[in-house]
């Protein structure tokens, strides 16, 4: 999730589980701690495609959050030495912060990989948007409320409300997607499509539109569904990919790591001479957040480059079009697809 969203969830846990006993410090360290797992974007790892598959890898793991816990206590209770007698209370307060932290970004789309080293597995849901305003207000308004009125039992009730209605919200985001999915599912096998993998995930900031994505060798397919539409199918438009750029790229390791990461939602296709490898997860078609080099174009083979990423756009004329479609009123979000 977004950095702002971090920190809130950091804030609402460490004050619920040791506010009432050392008061703000307690949401501040949550504030702090909320944050660390994140700063892996300032480490580089070499090149574009390691920087973005390594993101949420060693620093998202529920085993080395485990290890570094007891050092964060050490130097909380280095600052804060009138606290020793809540050593216990403060470790279990950090980790759960650490945890929730891992365990909220394993339900978005990106892919965490909260097992290493035991499993290098991306895990990725997709059930909530990276920044959803409706997960992220209740904790803040909670927090804030709390720091307000931490002299009174009424901030801390404020702050439990709000981490109660976030996780209800991300339960109804889990039951909305498997909602979705088995509609696409019932969709496609009526339009008798065929298809190797499907994802249904939310569109952005919010969980009522719902962006099917379902992929074969040399295309995909792609579709939108609000739960606010009146009948129960959802219509897709095949969108072709270009596999057969990648002919001699197979041992590429930018090519391996993009299909393993993807979990096989990616696309091929050819921009400036050069082989491009896009993660369609996330972005609207054709505007992918995360694309890459991998390859120059030659004959009769690419020839394999180090990766570099592609800059992505925002087209914010697609906005009333989206706004309109999670009303339930039909209309394309990409026209240039039709």
């Amino acid at each position: 999730m977004d950095s702002v969203t971090q920190i809130a969830l950091g804030s609402a846990v460490g004050t619920a589980l040791l506010g009432r006993k050392v008061g703000a410090r307690a949401t501040m360290w949550g504030a702090i701690c909320g944050t660390v797992p994140d700063l892996d974007v300032f480490i580089s790892m070499g090149n574009a495609v390691a920087d973005f598959t390594y993101h949420r890898s060693f620093s998202h793991s529920l085993f080395v959050l485990a290890a570094l816990t007891p050092l964060f206590v050490w130097l909380i209770l280095k600052i804060h030495p009138q606290t020793r007698e809540l050593r216990f209370r403060w470790g279990i307060t950090i980790y759960t912060v650490f945890a929730t932290h891992v365990l909220l970004d394993s339900l978005t789309v990106y892919g965490t990989q909260i097992f290493w080293p035991l499993s290098k597995y991306p895990v990725s849901i997709g059930s909530v948007f990276i920044i959803d305003p409706a997960y992220t207000l209740p904790l803040v308004v909670g927090v804030l409320t709390a720091l307000v009125l931490r002299h009174s039992t009424i901030g801390y009730r404020a702050n439990l409300v709000g981490l109660v209605l976030s996780t209800l919200y991300l339960a109804w985001g889990l039951g909305a997607q498997a909602y979705v999915q088995n509609l696409a599912h019932a969709s496609l096998a009526k339009q008798k499509l065929d298809y190797q993998r499907l994802l249904a995930q939310p569109t952005p900031f919010n969980s009522i539109l719902w962006r099917v994505l379902a992929v074969s060798e040399d295309h995909y397919r792609v579709g939108y569904y609000s739960l606010l539409d009146e009948s129960p199918y959802i219509e897709t438009m095949r969108i072709n990919s270009a596999p057969e750029l990648l002919d001699g790229l197979q041992s590429h390791w930018p090519v391996q790591r993009l299909k393993w990461f993807t979990h096989g939602f990616y696309s091929v296709g050819s921009e400036e001479g050069a082989v491009v490898i896009s993660d369609l997860r996330m972005g609207v078609e054709p505007d992918f957040v995360f694309r890459f080099k991998v390859a120059e174009i030659a004959n009769p083979h690419p020839i394999p480059r180090p990766s570099s990423r592609m800059p992505s756009h925002n087209n914010w004329e697609r906005l009333p079009a989206l706004l309109r479609r999670i009303r339930g009123v039909s209309g394309p979000l990409h026209p240039d697809h039709e």
